[in-house]
């Protein structure tokens, strides 16, 4: 059923994903060349980071619907996990690659960097919840 616990971390994994749009991953307080040139860095210096986050953020949305067929909620839950931590690897290399030559101001980190661990969470808790209740259900066709 919708209303089960996994429905709401899926929803919570999503939501984690679509508010990286409107927060910073980090800032710095004099502008740099590349990603940091309007001394802001989030997702949207990166078509990629742009691709990765809304296809993080449907897939959680698409799993939550998909209550009826467990096993394909919980594979779509490891391919958020993925993506999730895609999107941490992605988001750090930019950074470094982009900094390495020239660090002379410090670099802020905000509550963008959080979401996408909040994310994991999310999604680790739903698969969770998920097994449960698939292990619920064979239990009571054995009964049967």
């Amino acid at each position: 059923m919708v209303q089960r616990i996994q429905s709401i971390f899926l929803f919570l994994s999503s939501a984690s994903f679509f508010g990286l749009f409107g927060l910073p991953l980090a800032t710095s307080e004099e502008s740099m060349t590349g990603l940091f040139a309007d001394q802001v860095y989030n997702i949207f210096d990166n078509p990629i980071l742009i691709g990765i986050t809304s296809l993080g953020g449907v897939l959680a949305l698409v799993a939550i619907f998909l209550f009826k067929k467990r096993p394909l909620q919980i594979k779509l839950g490891y391919g958020v996990l993925t993506i999730a931590i895609l999107l941490i690897l992605v988001a750090g290399l930019l950074v470094f690659q982009d900094t390495s030559s020239e660090l002379t101001s410090e670099i802020d980190e905000r509550l963008g960097l959080v979401l996408p661990i909040l994310a994991i969470i999310f999604v680790i808790l739903a698969n969770r919840f998920i097994k449960k209740d698939e292990k619920l259900v064979k239990s009571m066709d054995r009964l049967r």
